[in-house]
């Protein structure tokens, strides 16, 4: 038995009449009586009552009828399936990134764009630094990630990374600070003896190297009040008085209170890198296009 046996029934079931159901299956009468025969015969059961004046299901015919309903539409669905898989709009996608992409648009809406136009798609998002992202698309866990840093991130072989965006630091401190006043942008030597506040995680560990260097060059050493773990502690220190600190221009859509934010007169600035294997399944792929689309480049 094949599924064009269950065509041929499922047809005929549905015309009772034989000159019909080979009609609208583009084949002659006397095929179809064979292909029907065979199917019983293979069945052991008797599936139609024919006589000349009428062509009518048997019991066995109507319960046949009902399974062949339920593998014939199994099977389309599987094919539908395997066609979504096949051009990335079924299956899973795991996507990780530091915890200021969100709020760069370019990741917003592409995200927004995907889940739009893969509903199909399985879509894990983790909020991870660089080393663990690294390492989890390493090993298949993942399949893109995006982090920040200054330069090119050092990748595991069969690895690539590509900048979606560069964009300006701005200096976030309480709005009563002496460098919250006057309308000289501060700069980075401005920053010598002024209590820092750290995002300390791996996902900004190259910016913060890349800070360092710049005070270095300054001819100071930044003084470090406190490191912490997420952005939202790190505006409320800043709010609370505790320091300062450097954000990227994206996050400036964060509005808390008593925070100001400022533009630094010597240009520090970051950038955002896609991070995945050579080699992508049709969804990672779909998205690598979208995520570079959003951004006006070409995929």
């Amino acid at each position: 038995m094949d599924l064009r046996h269950l065509r041929y029934f499922i047809c005929l079931a549905e015309e009772l009449h034989f000159g019909r159901a080979a009609q609208r299956l583009h084949m002659s009468q006397p095929p179809l009586s064979q292909q029907i025969r065979a199917l019983e015969e293979e069945l052991g059961a008797r599936l139609f009552d024919r006589t000349s004046r009428r062509v009518s299901l048997t019991r066995a015919g109507e319960l046949f009828l009902v399974e062949a309903r339920k593998v014939l539409a199994q099977f389309e669905h599987a094919g539908n399936v395997a066609r979504l898989a096949g051009d990335g709009r079924a299956g899973r996608l795991g996507v990780a990134f530091t915890a200021s992409a969100p709020f760069v648009p370019q990741v917003a809406n592409a995200l927004y764009a995907f889940r739009r136009s893969c509903p199909g798609v399985e879509l894990e998002l983790h909020e991870l630094g660089r080393d663990d992202q690294v390492a989890r698309i390493d090993r298949d866990d993942l399949d893109i990630g995006i982090i920040r840093g200054i330069d090119p991130p050092r990748l595991p072989a069969g690895m690539t990374s590509r900048c979606l965006l560069q964009e300006e630091m701005v200096l976030a401190l309480r709005k009563d600070h002496p460098l919250a006043q006057g309308g000289i942008d501060p700069s980075i030597a401005d920053l010598e003896g002024v209590p820092f506040l750290l995002y300390a995680t791996t996902s900004s560990a190259d910016f913060n190297d890349h800070f360092f260097g710049l005070c270095e060059q300054a001819g100071f050493q930044p003084t470090i009040s406190l490191e912490v773990a997420s952005f939202a502690s790190l505006l409320g220190l800043v709010a609370a008085g505790l320091g300062v600190t450097i954000l990227a221009a994206s996050l400036s859509r964060i509005q808390v209170d008593d925070v100001v934010l400022r533009p630094l007169s010597s240009q520090v600035s970051s950038r955002l890198w896609m991070i995945h294997k050579h080699r992508l399944s049709p969804s990672a792929d779909r998205f690598r296009r979208t995520i570079l689309l959003s951004g006006g480049e070409e995929p």
